[in-house]
Protein backbone atom coordinates (compact mmCIF):
# COMPACT_ATOMS: atom_id res chain seq x y z
CA UNK A 1 0.00 0.00 0.00
CA UNK A 2 1.33 3.34 -1.13
CA UNK A 3 2.13 5.73 1.95
CA UNK A 4 0.53 8.96 2.37
CA UNK A 5 3.93 11.43 1.22
CA UNK A 6 3.96 9.08 -1.96
CA UNK A 7 -0.17 9.71 -2.83
CA UNK A 8 0.13 13.22 -1.99
CA UNK A 9 3.48 13.61 -4.58
CA UNK A 10 1.03 11.39 -7.30
CA UNK A 11 -1.73 13.86 -6.81
CA UNK A 12 0.75 16.57 -7.18
CA UNK A 13 1.56 15.43 -10.60
CA UNK A 14 -1.69 14.73 -11.83
CA UNK A 15 -2.04 18.28 -11.10
CA UNK A 16 0.74 19.95 -12.78
CA UNK A 17 -0.14 17.35 -15.75
CA UNK A 18 -3.83 18.83 -15.82
CA UNK A 19 -5.69 15.57 -15.40
CA UNK A 20 -7.66 16.30 -12.39
CA UNK A 21 -9.08 18.95 -10.67
CA UNK A 22 -9.26 20.33 -7.39
CA UNK A 23 -13.00 19.80 -7.67
CA UNK A 24 -12.28 16.53 -8.73
CA UNK A 25 -9.92 15.72 -5.74
CA UNK A 26 -12.51 17.62 -3.18
CA UNK A 27 -15.42 15.17 -3.99
CA UNK A 28 -13.41 12.14 -3.94
CA UNK A 29 -11.96 13.05 -0.37
CA UNK A 30 -15.94 14.09 0.68
CA UNK A 31 -16.85 10.71 -0.92
CA UNK A 32 -14.17 8.77 0.35
CA UNK A 33 -14.72 10.62 3.98
CA UNK A 34 -18.57 10.34 3.98
CA UNK A 35 -19.19 13.62 3.81
CA UNK A 36 -22.50 14.32 1.74
CA UNK A 37 -22.91 17.86 0.46
CA UNK A 38 -26.48 19.35 -1.18
CA UNK A 39 -25.35 19.74 -4.65
CA UNK A 40 -27.17 22.79 -5.64
CA UNK A 41 -25.62 24.42 -2.70
CA UNK A 42 -21.86 23.65 -3.73
CA UNK A 43 -21.68 23.40 -7.29
CA UNK A 44 -21.05 27.37 -9.07
CA UNK A 45 -24.04 28.56 -10.11
CA UNK A 46 -24.46 28.64 -14.08
CA UNK A 47 -26.06 31.39 -16.38
CA UNK A 48 -29.29 28.90 -15.99
CA UNK A 49 -29.23 28.28 -12.59
CA UNK A 50 -28.98 32.32 -12.25
CA UNK A 51 -31.59 32.88 -14.19
CA UNK A 52 -33.91 30.21 -12.42
CA UNK A 53 -33.40 32.16 -9.01
CA UNK A 54 -34.11 35.29 -10.67
CA UNK A 55 -37.28 34.09 -12.18
CA UNK A 56 -38.46 33.19 -8.85
CA UNK A 57 -38.07 36.67 -7.27
CA UNK A 58 -39.50 38.06 -10.03
CA UNK A 59 -42.55 35.95 -9.72
CA UNK A 60 -42.77 36.91 -6.26
CA UNK A 61 -42.54 40.72 -7.22
CA UNK A 62 -45.48 39.95 -9.60
CA UNK A 63 -47.66 39.03 -6.90
CA UNK A 64 -46.83 41.97 -4.59
CA UNK A 65 -47.53 44.42 -7.83
CA UNK A 66 -50.25 42.70 -7.91
CA UNK A 67 -51.43 42.94 -4.30
CA UNK A 68 -50.08 46.57 -4.03
CA UNK A 69 -52.36 47.41 -6.64
CA UNK A 70 -55.97 46.04 -5.93
CA UNK A 71 -55.76 45.57 -2.57
CA UNK A 72 -58.74 47.27 -2.07
CA UNK A 73 -60.10 45.82 -4.83
CA UNK A 74 -59.51 42.14 -4.06
CA UNK A 75 -61.75 39.90 -2.43
CA UNK A 76 -59.93 38.28 0.79
CA UNK A 77 -60.81 34.44 -1.20
CA UNK A 78 -58.44 36.14 -4.15
CA UNK A 79 -55.73 37.74 -2.03
CA UNK A 80 -55.18 34.17 -0.44
CA UNK A 81 -55.12 32.13 -3.68
CA UNK A 82 -52.77 34.34 -5.28
CA UNK A 83 -50.34 34.52 -2.25
CA UNK A 84 -50.68 31.38 0.12
CA UNK A 85 -52.23 29.06 -2.30
CA UNK A 86 -49.62 30.36 -5.21
CA UNK A 87 -46.54 29.61 -2.14
CA UNK A 88 -47.86 26.09 -1.25
CA UNK A 89 -48.34 25.13 -5.09
CA UNK A 90 -44.71 26.19 -5.17
CA UNK A 91 -43.89 24.07 -2.39
CA UNK A 92 -44.77 21.02 -3.44
CA UNK A 93 -43.78 21.62 -7.35
CA UNK A 94 -40.27 21.69 -5.99
CA UNK A 95 -40.57 18.94 -4.30
CA UNK A 96 -41.59 16.74 -7.04
CA UNK A 97 -38.35 18.72 -9.43
CA UNK A 98 -35.84 17.84 -6.68
CA UNK A 99 -36.50 14.13 -6.48
CA UNK A 100 -35.16 14.09 -9.63
CA UNK A 101 -30.84 15.32 -9.47
CA UNK A 102 -31.01 16.69 -13.13
CA UNK A 103 -33.89 19.16 -11.84
CA UNK A 104 -32.79 19.64 -8.33
CA UNK A 105 -31.42 23.35 -9.05
CA UNK A 106 -35.13 23.86 -11.06
CA UNK A 107 -37.02 23.22 -7.16
CA UNK A 108 -34.83 24.71 -5.46
CA UNK A 109 -35.60 28.01 -7.37
CA UNK A 110 -39.99 26.46 -6.67
CA UNK A 111 -38.62 26.52 -2.70
CA UNK A 112 -37.12 30.60 -3.27
CA UNK A 113 -40.81 31.23 -4.61
CA UNK A 114 -42.61 29.67 -1.48
CA UNK A 115 -40.35 31.21 0.60
CA UNK A 116 -40.78 34.71 -0.10
CA UNK A 117 -44.73 34.28 -0.96
CA UNK A 118 -46.56 32.19 1.60
CA UNK A 119 -45.18 35.16 4.19
CA UNK A 120 -47.12 37.32 2.05
CA UNK A 121 -50.34 35.11 2.88
CA UNK A 122 -49.86 34.44 6.55
CA UNK A 123 -50.19 38.45 6.57
CA UNK A 124 -53.15 38.44 4.41
CA UNK A 125 -55.35 35.55 6.64
CA UNK A 126 -53.80 37.62 9.96
CA UNK A 127 -54.69 41.14 8.49
CA UNK A 128 -58.20 39.51 7.55
CA UNK A 129 -58.70 37.91 10.95
CA UNK A 130 -58.85 40.92 12.45
CA UNK A 131 -54.86 40.73 13.80
CA UNK A 132 -52.33 44.11 13.12
CA UNK A 133 -50.60 41.65 10.58
CA UNK A 134 -47.61 44.31 11.40
CA UNK A 135 -47.59 44.07 15.21
CA UNK A 136 -44.45 42.23 16.82
CA UNK A 137 -47.09 39.48 18.16
CA UNK A 138 -48.23 38.59 14.79
CA UNK A 139 -44.97 38.55 13.45
CA UNK A 140 -44.00 35.90 16.00
CA UNK A 141 -46.40 33.88 14.88
CA UNK A 142 -45.68 34.37 11.50
CA UNK A 143 -42.09 33.67 11.88
CA UNK A 144 -42.58 31.02 14.03
CA UNK A 145 -44.84 29.28 11.86
CA UNK A 146 -42.41 29.47 8.87
CA UNK A 147 -39.59 28.32 10.85
CA UNK A 148 -40.91 25.29 12.31
CA UNK A 149 -42.12 24.69 8.69
CA UNK A 150 -38.85 24.85 7.20
CA UNK A 151 -37.39 23.10 9.94
CA UNK A 152 -40.01 19.80 9.71
CA UNK A 153 -39.45 20.08 5.82
CA UNK A 154 -35.39 19.75 6.45
CA UNK A 155 -35.95 17.11 8.89
CA UNK A 156 -38.17 15.03 6.44
CA UNK A 157 -35.93 16.12 2.75
CA UNK A 158 -32.71 16.52 4.36
CA UNK A 159 -31.86 19.97 2.35
CA UNK A 160 -29.61 22.35 2.42
CA UNK A 161 -32.15 24.80 1.22
CA UNK A 162 -34.28 24.29 3.96
CA UNK A 163 -31.55 24.42 6.59
CA UNK A 164 -30.89 28.33 4.78
CA UNK A 165 -34.64 28.99 5.21
CA UNK A 166 -35.30 27.49 9.01
CA UNK A 167 -32.29 30.15 9.67
CA UNK A 168 -33.51 33.00 7.98
CA UNK A 169 -37.00 32.70 9.25
CA UNK A 170 -35.27 31.47 13.04
CA UNK A 171 -33.77 34.97 12.52
CA UNK A 172 -36.96 36.15 12.22
CA UNK A 173 -38.46 35.17 15.09
CA UNK A 174 -35.76 35.97 17.11
CA UNK A 175 -36.16 39.76 16.44
CA UNK A 176 -39.80 40.33 16.47
CA UNK A 177 -40.16 37.77 19.96
CA UNK A 178 -37.83 40.16 21.60
CA UNK A 179 -38.95 43.15 20.56
CA UNK A 180 -42.89 41.30 21.26
CA UNK A 181 -41.27 40.84 24.72
CA UNK A 182 -39.17 43.81 25.85
CA UNK A 183 -38.68 45.69 22.80
CA UNK A 184 -41.37 48.56 23.89
CA UNK A 185 -39.97 48.61 27.70
CA UNK A 186 -39.29 51.79 29.39
CA UNK A 187 -35.74 50.70 30.16
CA UNK A 188 -34.26 49.64 26.76
CA UNK A 189 -33.13 51.79 24.60
CA UNK A 190 -34.42 50.46 21.29
CA UNK A 191 -31.53 51.11 19.24
CA UNK A 192 -29.10 49.48 21.51
CA UNK A 193 -31.35 46.99 22.50
CA UNK A 194 -31.32 46.43 18.16
CA UNK A 195 -27.22 46.54 18.65
CA UNK A 196 -27.45 43.74 21.14
CA UNK A 197 -29.41 41.53 18.89
CA UNK A 198 -27.40 41.89 15.76
CA UNK A 199 -24.26 40.59 18.11
CA UNK A 200 -26.05 38.03 19.54
CA UNK A 201 -27.14 36.82 15.72
CA UNK A 202 -23.86 37.41 14.55
CA UNK A 203 -22.05 35.16 17.24
CA UNK A 204 -24.80 32.88 16.66
CA UNK A 205 -24.50 32.27 12.77
CA UNK A 206 -20.61 32.41 13.55
CA UNK A 207 -20.79 29.45 16.09
CA UNK A 208 -23.58 27.13 13.80
CA UNK A 209 -21.59 27.76 10.78
CA UNK A 210 -18.48 26.15 13.04
CA UNK A 211 -20.29 23.24 13.42
CA UNK A 212 -21.64 23.04 9.91
CA UNK A 213 -18.09 22.95 8.65
CA UNK A 214 -18.05 19.30 10.38
CA UNK A 215 -20.90 17.76 8.37
CA UNK A 216 -22.96 17.65 5.28
CA UNK A 217 -23.87 21.06 5.87
CA UNK A 218 -20.35 22.55 5.31
CA UNK A 219 -22.05 24.10 2.11
CA UNK A 220 -23.53 26.62 4.38
CA UNK A 221 -20.87 27.50 6.58
CA UNK A 222 -19.12 30.28 4.47
CA UNK A 223 -22.66 32.45 3.61
CA UNK A 224 -23.23 31.75 7.70
CA UNK A 225 -19.13 33.16 8.31
CA UNK A 226 -19.89 36.49 6.42
CA UNK A 227 -23.00 37.14 7.75
CA UNK A 228 -21.92 36.11 11.63
CA UNK A 229 -18.75 38.36 10.88
CA UNK A 230 -20.04 41.40 9.22
CA UNK A 231 -23.18 41.27 11.92
CA UNK A 232 -20.89 41.18 15.34
CA UNK A 233 -17.67 43.39 14.48
CA UNK A 234 -20.14 45.92 12.76
CA UNK A 235 -22.67 46.29 15.82
CA UNK A 236 -19.67 45.73 18.08
CA UNK A 237 -17.99 48.83 16.50
CA UNK A 238 -21.40 50.63 16.84
CA UNK A 239 -22.22 49.81 20.18
CA UNK A 240 -18.99 52.09 20.51
CA UNK A 241 -20.95 55.03 19.90
CA UNK A 242 -19.66 58.23 18.40
CA UNK A 243 -18.45 61.50 19.49
CA UNK A 244 -19.43 62.82 22.26
CA UNK A 245 -21.09 59.66 23.39
CA UNK A 246 -18.55 57.31 23.04
CA UNK A 247 -18.27 53.90 24.98
CA UNK A 248 -15.30 53.50 26.49
CA UNK A 249 -15.78 49.88 27.35
CA UNK A 250 -16.33 48.94 23.33
CA UNK A 251 -13.58 51.19 22.24
CA UNK A 252 -11.01 49.72 24.01
CA UNK A 253 -12.28 45.91 23.21
CA UNK A 254 -13.07 46.27 19.57
CA UNK A 255 -9.50 45.73 18.42
CA UNK A 256 -8.89 42.40 20.26
CA UNK A 257 -12.61 41.69 18.62
CA UNK A 258 -10.59 42.51 15.71
CA UNK A 259 -7.73 40.82 16.07
CA UNK A 260 -9.67 37.58 17.67
CA UNK A 261 -11.55 37.73 13.95
CA UNK A 262 -8.12 38.01 11.69
CA UNK A 263 -6.47 34.83 14.02
CA UNK A 264 -10.08 32.52 13.09
CA UNK A 265 -9.65 33.66 9.59
CA UNK A 266 -6.19 31.22 9.63
CA UNK A 267 -7.58 28.92 12.23
CA UNK A 268 -10.56 28.10 10.09
CA UNK A 269 -9.48 28.82 6.99
CA UNK A 270 -12.68 31.60 6.72
CA UNK A 271 -12.08 34.62 3.67
CA UNK A 272 -14.92 36.14 5.41
CA UNK A 273 -13.07 36.56 8.76
CA UNK A 274 -10.04 38.16 6.95
CA UNK A 275 -11.90 40.41 4.37
CA UNK A 276 -14.19 41.59 6.99
CA UNK A 277 -11.78 41.47 10.22
CA UNK A 278 -9.05 43.83 7.51
CA UNK A 279 -12.40 46.22 6.69
CA UNK A 280 -13.43 46.93 10.09
CA UNK A 281 -9.84 47.41 11.76
CA UNK A 282 -9.37 49.96 9.10
CA UNK A 283 -12.87 51.26 9.90
CA UNK A 284 -12.18 51.63 13.63
CA UNK A 285 -8.88 53.23 13.10
CA UNK A 286 -10.62 56.30 11.02
CA UNK A 287 -13.34 56.15 13.85
CA UNK A 288 -10.88 56.63 16.30
CA UNK A 289 -8.56 59.11 14.42
CA UNK A 290 -11.50 61.40 13.55
CA UNK A 291 -12.84 61.56 17.03
CA UNK A 292 -9.26 62.17 19.41
CA UNK A 293 -7.15 63.60 16.86
CA UNK A 294 -9.26 66.07 14.69
CA UNK A 295 -8.44 69.27 16.22
CA UNK A 296 -5.22 71.18 15.92
CA UNK A 297 -1.73 69.80 14.35
CA UNK A 298 -2.52 66.69 15.19
CA UNK A 299 -5.21 65.80 12.84
CA UNK A 300 -2.81 65.72 9.69
CA UNK A 301 -0.41 63.76 11.19
CA UNK A 302 -2.94 61.28 12.51
CA UNK A 303 -3.86 60.94 8.41
CA UNK A 304 -0.22 60.05 7.69
CA UNK A 305 -0.22 57.22 10.22
CA UNK A 306 -3.76 56.50 9.19
CA UNK A 307 -2.50 55.84 5.53
CA UNK A 308 0.69 53.77 6.49
CA UNK A 309 -1.88 52.04 9.10
CA UNK A 310 -3.91 51.51 6.30
CA UNK A 311 -1.04 50.12 3.96
CA UNK A 312 0.19 47.86 6.88
CA UNK A 313 -3.51 46.33 7.54
CA UNK A 314 -3.74 45.52 3.39
CA UNK A 315 -0.29 44.29 3.29
CA UNK A 316 -0.86 41.52 6.81
CA UNK A 317 -4.01 40.92 4.58
CA UNK A 318 -2.93 39.83 1.70
CA UNK A 319 -0.09 37.95 3.86
CA UNK A 320 -2.27 35.98 5.57
CA UNK A 321 -4.23 34.88 2.56
CA UNK A 322 -1.85 34.05 0.38
CA UNK A 323 -0.14 32.08 3.51
CA UNK A 324 -3.02 30.35 5.01
CA UNK A 325 -6.12 30.45 2.58
CA UNK A 326 -4.98 30.07 -0.98
CA UNK A 327 -5.43 26.59 -1.22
Amino acid sequence: MATKEEVLQYIKTLAEQKIVTKNEIDSAYDSGSGVKTDVVLTKKLGIAEILYYIGGAIVFLGIAILLAQNWSTLGFGTKVLATLGAGVAAYFVGVLFSRDERTETVGSAFYLISALVIPMGLYVVFDNAGFDASSYGSQSLISGILFGMYLLSYVVFRKNVFTLFSILFGTWLFFSLTSFMIGGGAYFDNWKFYEYRVLVVGITYMLIGYAFSKNERASLSNFLYGFGILGFLGSALSLGGWEPNQNVFWELIYPGLIFGALFLSVHIKSKSFLTWGTLFLMAYILKITSEYFSSGLGWPLALVIVGLAMIGVGYMSISLKKKYLVV
